[in-house]
C-alpha cells in the first residue's frame, strides 16, 4: 500500500504543472537591477533580451540591453543601423509613462583596451596596447569575451546611469563559461607560468637580470624552440608593463562575481523544448543553485502547438489512411464516389451518361450532342472535385498528426524537466510563423514572456 502511495506522489510529480514566471512582476520590481538571460547556442537569448527590454522600457524603466551575440540581430530589431561599445538610445518606444530603452553590443578588444587606457598612464598604456602578445590576447584568449562581458556588466551597473541592466550572455557551446570566465582569468594570472615570467621585472636591478638570465634560459631552451623566442619576450614585455594591473583584474572579476550573487540581479535560463536545450538548462539550473546565485525562472521559446488538439495523432493518421484507400460508392445517391486516382482519366463523361450505348437504336444516325448534359457535365465535375477535396483533405490531416506527434514529445520533454526542478517557475512562448525583425516582433515576444503563452493544445 505504502509503495502504490509513493508511486502516486511520484506520478503526480512528474506531471503537476510547473509554477508560473510572472515576467512583468520580475521587470517591475525596483529591486532587481540586473537581469541576465543565459542558456545553450540558438535558443532565443538575444530575442528574450531584447523583448524583455522593450517591455520593461515601455513600463517605466530606464533601460539598457548588452548582448554578446555577434548576429547583431538586437541592432535590426530595435532599428539600429548598429551596435558598438556605447550605449544607443533606441526610438520608438510608446507608452504614457514610458522609460527609455539603449542597446549596446560587446566589443571584447575595446573593452579591454579601456581598462588598460584606464588604470594605465598614457606611455605604459601605449606599450601594453602596441604588444603583439596583449593584441593576440584581447582578441582570442580562451575565455576573454566572456571575462570582458562581465567587465562591461561592472562598468555598467558602477555608472548607475540606467536602473536595469539586461545581460544576453555570450553564444557558446557550454552555457556556463560566463560564469567561469573570471575564474579561469584569474588562474591565468596567478599561473606559474605568468609568475616566473613576472618576477624579473618584481625583482628589479642586477639580482633581476641574473634571474632572467638562468631562470629563462631554462625556459627558453624549451618553450623557445616551440613558440619562438620573440614570443617569450613579448610575453615579458606584456606582463612587465601589466604587473600593476593584475591585481585590478582579479579584484573586478570578484566584486562583478558577487554582484551576479546579489538578490538585485535574476537569472533567466532560456531553452527550447528538446533535449539537448533542457538538459544544458536543468545543468545551468543546478550550477546557478551550487553558486547561490538567483534563479528567476525558466524561459521555454518556440513551444507548439494546434488549435484542434482534440484530433490526435493516431485519428488523424487513420482518417488519412482511410481518404487513401479505394475508396467510397454512394448507393443511394447512385454517383460513383472516391476512386483510384489511376481510373479516374479512364471514366469518360459518355460512359458516365450512357453506360451501354449498344442498347440505343439506330446509333449511326444519331448526331452527337454538341456538348454533354448538363446534368452528365455537373455529375463529372463532382467527381473531379470530390477527388481534390479528399486528397487535399488526407494532406492535412497527416500534417495534423505530424504537429500534435511534436507537441508531445514538447510536453513530454517538459515534464522530465518539470519532475527533476518542481521548484523553477516557467513561462513559455508559442512559435511564431517569422523571424522577429522589428520592434513591434520583440512587442508580441515580451506579451507572450507576460503572460505564459501556451499554445493551443500543449498544455
Amino acid at each position: 500500500m505504502t509503495q502504490g502511495t509513493d508511486a502516486d506522489t511520484a506520478t503526480d510529480r512528474a506531471t503537476a504543472p510547473a509554477p508560473a514566471l510572472d515576467t512583468d512582476a520580475l521587470l517591475d520590481d525596483p529591486g532587481i537591477r540586473i537581469v541576465v538571460c543565459c542558456g545553450s547556442g540558438g535558443v532565443g537569448k538575444t530575442t528574450t533580451a531584447a523583448a524583455l527590454g522593450v517591455r520593461a522600457a515601455e513600463r517605466g524603466r530606464k533601460v539598457v540591453v548588452l548582448t554578446i551575440d555577434p548576429a547583431r540581430r538586437l541592432a535590426q530589431s530595435m532599428g539600429i543601423d548598429s551596435l558598438d561599445n556605447i550605449p544607443r538610445r533606441v526610438s520608438g518606444i510608446d507608452g504614457e509613462s514610458a522609460g527609455e530603452l539603449h542597446a549596446m553590443m560587446l566589443d571584447m578588444k575595446r573593452t579591454f583596451d579601456e581598462i588598460v587606457e584606464a588604470h594605465a598612464d598614457g606611455e605604459r598604456a601605449r606599450a601594453i596596447l602596441e604588444n603583439p602578445f596583449y593584441q593576440s590576447l584581447s582578441a582570442g584568449f580562451a575565455g576573454t569575451q566572456e571575462y570582458m562581458a562581465m567587465e562591461k556588466l561592472g562598468q555598467l551597473r558602477a555608472r548607475n546611469a540606467w536602473d536595469l541592466i539586461i545581460v544576453d550572455t555570450p553564444p557558446s557551446r557550454s552555457a556556463l563559461d560566463f560564469l567561469d570566465a573570471p575564474k579561469r582569468l584569474g588562474s591565468f594570472l596567478d599561473g606559474k607560468f605568468i609568475k616566473l615570467l613576472m618576477a624579473p621585472a618584481k625583482m628589479g636591478g642586477r639580482a633581476g637580470m641574473k634571474f632572467l638570465n638562468v631562470g629563462m634560459s631554462m625556459m627558453t631552451g624549451t618553450l623557445g624552440k616551440l613558440l619562438g623566442g620573440q614570443f617569450l619576450r613579448d610575453v615579458q614585455t606584456f606582463v612587465a608593463a601589466m604587473d600593476t594591473m593584475f591585481g585590478g583584474f582579479r579584484t573586478r572579476a570578484d566584486a562583478t562575481y558577487k554582484l551576479l550573487q546579489a538578490p538585485g540581479t535574476a537569472f533567466l535560463v532560456v531553452a527550447t523544448p528538446e533535449r539537448d536545450a533542457l538538459r544544458e538548462a536543468a545543468y545551468f539550473v543546478e550550477r546557478l543553485a551550487a553558486e547561490e546565485m538567483p534563479l528567476a525562472g525558466l524561459v521555454l521559446n518556440r513551444v507548439h502547438g494546434s488549435d484542434a488538439a482534440r484530433l490526435s495523432a493516431e485519428l488523424a493518421l487513420a482518417a488519412a489512411e482511410n481518404l487513401d484507400g479505394v475508396g467510397i460508392v454512394d448507393q443511394t445517391a447512385g454517383k460513383a464516389g472516391l476512386r483510384d486516382p489511376a481510373d479516374w482519366s479512364v471514366v469518360s463523361p459518355e460512359a458516365v451518361a450512357d453506360p451501354d450505348p449498344s442498347e440505343h437504336e439506330d446509333t449511326e444516325d444519331r448526331e452527337p450532342d454538341p456538348e454533354p448534359a448538363p446534368e452528365v457535365a455537373t455529375r463529372t465535375e463532382t467527381v473531379t472535385e470530390d477527388a481534390s477535396v479528399e486528397q487535399l483533405t488526407a494532406g492535412l490531416l497527416r500534417l495534423h498528426a505530424e504537429r500534435m506527434q511534436v507537441v508531445a514529445r514538447e510536453q513530454r520533454t517538459r515534464d522530465r524537466f518539470t519532475a527533476l526542478h518542481p521548484e523553477v517557475a516557467v513561462t513559455q512562448v508559442a512559435a511564431l510563423p517569422g523571424d522577429v525583425h522589428d520592434l513591434a516582433g520583440l512587442r508580441a515576444i515580451g506579451d507572450r514572456l507576460a503572460t505564459g503563452s501556451t499554445p493551443a493544445g500543449a498544455a
